[in-house]
Order: structure tokens, then sequence, then C-alpha cells
């Protein structure tokens, strides 16, 4: 396993990220004990960032979670999310935000997480989160249930306004740099270098379009990208490779991301996700699928607030 600086945290994390929400039953039904034995074997190999939420499977990935980590809680860097509970369920208010590291905790059998973030900040007033949300999660910070802070969201520009706007330990921007996507380095990338936070990248398999899996009918990508994704497994295969090990390697290859987190919630999966993390990419291949991809590169839907996402 190979390791970066998050940001000013001090803290370590593997390139490869234990992203927790198939624990959650999120893209198929996850067998417990299969998923335990992933976070196990992650464990084993070096994965040391685990991310979850309350809003994956209504709170089963964070109970999951806390099974598979009763005894290894220490060798993990942990991180859970607030503010998103369900689909149209978002509350950022003080008292809420408070009530949900305590039950995150308990959930998730720990006396405090390492990282705690707004999730999917883009779906309420900008004030509500600047005025609201980040005074009560540096509440959490300084009562010792969270060491550090951060923001989460899909628009890519409205993550980089409001790091401008307020300090933060770490911005976590998904589905914003992959084959399919590069937007992070217009914006965030240097202003992440800039002050200092923590850059995550997050659904390096575009909700697996990248993969060879059968996408989930909830998927929002336009359909000329999805179309893409028949085309890419056999241009990888006639290279000998397999989409996702390729997608997942690009991924993780940004120096300046700190850790790339990917779903994972079979033993299967993340023995092949451990093994992309020295996996060599065919020489030629990425530029023959950089062509391909040019005209539905950076083709992203919309979600939340239409100012926010401007």
């Amino acid at each position: 396993m190979k390791y970066r600086q998050l940001g000013k945290t001090g803290l370590e994390v593997s390139i490869l990220g234990f992203g927790a929400s198939p624990l959650g039953n999120v893209f198929d039904v996850c067998e417990e004990t299969e998923g335990i034995r992933s976070v196990h074997y992650s464990i084993d190999h070096g994965v040391n960032f685990f991310d979850v939420s309350p809003f994956y499977g209504l709170t089963l990935a964070e109970t999951r979670l806390g099974k598979a980590l009763e005894g290894k809680r220490k060798d993990i860097i942990l991180a859970t999310k607030c503010g998103r509970y369900d689909l149209q369920d978002f509350d950022f208010s003080r008292d809420r935000i408070l009530k949900s590291i305590d039950e995150s905790l308990s959930r998730l059998k720990t006396d405090y997480v390492d990282l705690f973030q707004l999730h999917d900040i883009e779906f309420v007033d900008k004030n509500q989160i600047t005025d609201i949300a980040i005074p009560a999660i540096r509440e959490v910070q300084q009562s010792g249930k969270a060491r550090f802070i951060g923001i989460t969201g899909l628009p890519v520009r409205y993550l980089a306004q409001l790091a401008r706007e307020v300090e933060l330990d770490t911005v976590l921007s998904w589905a914003h740099y992959n084959l399919l996507e590069d937007e992070i380095n217009d914006e965030l990338v240097p202003l992440s270098k800039e002050k200092g936070f923590g850059l995550m990248n997050a659904a390096p398999l575009m909700q697996r379009i990248l993969s060879s899996e059968p996408l989930p009918a909830w998927h929002r990508s336009p359909d000329e990208v999805k179309a893409m994704q028949p085309i890419l497994v056999a241009i990888c295969e006639k290279y000998g490779v397999s989409l996702p090990q390729v997608a997942l390697r690009f991924a993780m290859g940004h120096p300046d991301i700190a850790t790339t987190i990917v779903g994972m919630n079979s033993l299967k999966t993340i023995q092949e996700n451990v093994a992309a993390v020295d996996f060599q990419i065919p020489q030629g291949l990425l530029e023959e699928i950089e062509t391909l991809l040019a005209p539905v590169k950076n083709k992203m839907w919309f979600e939340g607030k239409a100012e926010n996402n401007l």
C-alpha cells in the first residue's frame, strides 16, 4: 500500500480508501459476513481510510462497519458524515448535527471519529452551511468527538467556493476525477495547495460506468456517457486487462489527491482493488481511451439547488 498526507491534519491515509456505502446495500444486497471479511482484508493489506455515512443504507452501513471494526479501531482512520439521512432528508441544523455524531459513534462502536463531514452540501442554502452547519461541526471537533472536519458534495466548483470562504481540514469531491471527468483540477487542486486542506476523490468508477458491472437503474449520467461502458470494457480486454483495474489505477495516480475512495463489500472486489495499487496500465491504452472519451469528457449531471451548480 502507498500513503499520502491528508492536508495539514498530520494523517497519512492509504491512496485506496474503503467506501463503506455498499455495506448498506446501496448497489446490491451485501451479505454481512462477507462485508466484514472485506473490511478485515482491507486492513490487513494496508487500507487505513474508511468513509461512511448514516445515509448509506439508512444507517445500515455504519452499523455493519462498526461491527467489522471491533478490536481494529486503533488501526484505521475513520470518517463519517452528517446532514443527509435519506434521498430527500437533509437537516443541517445545529441540534441535528450534535445528535447525529452521537448516533454515529454508537453505531460505529467508538468514542470519536477522525473526520466528520457535512454530506452533500449542495442540497441546502449556502448560508445554512456557512452560518449554522460549519459552526456546529466545529463544536463537535472541540468536544473531542471528531478530530477534523470537512465538506462533501458533487458540484466541484461549489466545493471550491465554500473552501475559499471557510476554514476546513478536508474536502471530498466525488465523480470529478476519473477517466471521464477531470474538473477537480480546475479549482480544487490548486486551492488545496494554497489553503492546505486535504483533498479526497470518490466514485473513481463513476458509479459502475468504469466497470463491467450492470449500471444501477438510478444512474444519472447522460445516455451517451453510459453507452461508453461496453466499448471501454472491450478496449481493455484487447490489452488483456480489466476496465476497473485501469480506472482505479488512473484515479489513484493523481499526486495531489490524498485518497481515492471506492465502494467495496466483497472479498473479490477488495482483492482486485488492492492489487490495482501496484498495477501498471499497458503502454498506449490510456491514449486510446482518452481519444475515445474526448466527445463525452466532463458531461456531468446536476444535483442539488440550481444556484449551487453555477
